[in-house]
């Protein structure tokens, strides 16, 4: 058995595919298959695509009608209205007018343009019921905290269906984990260390193994803003309109990519006291470091 590997670009990050086999061409024909899922749903949901389906799906908001939306895309908005409730208002798949208010910005947003972005945000003022949705108008969707965790889930699954059985998949630091390596032994996955500067975007500071599911991490250091010597992250607290501000990172272990993101990123949005609560009753491994670099760990080797 030999490791297959296979790097691209999608999603506005690097990706990489390994798998064990003894077929050369078997493995870059199911790697093949992987790549092009993972293209499929970049260009699907991406909202920088003039041609994507999320696009599609923000013009429709001028149709009183609303959009009938296919059996994939019910199926994520199902999962995001779950963790709507879940989180209690905080994992909101609507507050894409807030992060890009806060993507584009070079100062503070003005309090007019918050306001603005506050009032097209919450998943309540959908209508959304089975395959028809209708947007306000002014709201846009966001994708980002759920798409990628997907890809790496379909991707594994396109591999499954060619009998791979050791595997993984990375799409930016998210990862599905397809059975142990051949010798029986986990995958090793690394932390990347928490860089603002990006002067150490390849440190690792702690190790995962993994046999088999997903490892997701959050974190306010990859896609942050410097606003008057002040750094402000990406994530999003849509009651607030703000950047969260709790955890440099968050990494989680559970049975699908997906649910691993969808807790990394819950955690992030409740805070330091209430997200170390939470994912401590998960029953899941994870690793979270606070903003002043303490480290909390649920079982993790470092």
């Amino acid at each position: 058995m030999k490791l297959y590997r296979q790097k691209f670009v999608s999603m506005g990050c690097p990706c990489e595919i390994g798998i064990f086999n003894a077929d050369a061409g078997a493995a870059r024909l199911a790697m093949d298959g992987a790549e092009y899922e993972v293209h499929r749903l970049d260009q699907k949901y991406s909202h920088f695509r003039n041609d994507s389906f999320i696009t599609r799906l923000q013009t429709s908001a001028r149709r009183p009608q609303g959009t009938h939306v296919d059996t994939e895309t019910s199926a994520l908005l199902d999962y995001a209205e779950t963790q709507f409730k879940l989180s209690g208002g905080l994992f909101d798949v609507t507050a894409g007018r807030l992060a890009r208010l806060w993507q584009e910005c070079k100062s503070l947003p003005s309090p007019t343009k918050l306001c603005d972005a506050l009032q097209n945000t919450g998943w309540k003022k959908l209508q959304w019921k089975k395959q028809r949705l209708v947007m306000p108008v002014g709201m846009e969707l966001e994708f980002g905290g759920l798409v990628k965790e997907y890809a790496a889930d379909r991707a594994a699954l396109i591999l499954k269906r060619r009998k791979i059985s050791s595997a993984f998949i990375e799409l930016g630091g998210d990862i599905h984990v397809i059975g142990p390596r051949p010798d029986g032994e986990p995958w090793n996955m690394g932390i990347r260390k928490p860089d603002y500067q990006h002067e150490s975007r390849d440190k690792v500071f702690a190790n995962i193994p993994i046999f088999v599911g997903g490892l997701a991490t959050s974190g306010d250091y990859e896609r942050s803003a410097l606003i008057d010597g002040k750094r402000y992250g990406h994530i999003i607290n849509p009651k607030t309109g703000r950047p969260v501000n709790s955890f440099q990172s968050v990494s989680v272990v559970a049975p699908s990519c997906l649910l691993a993101g969808s807790i990394s990123t819950m955690s992030m949005l409740l805070g330091q006291s209430a997200g170390l609560d939470m994912l401590q009753t998960t029953g899941f491994n994870w690793l979270a470091q606070t903003t002043d670099g303490e480290i909390h760990t649920e079982p993790v080797e470092e």
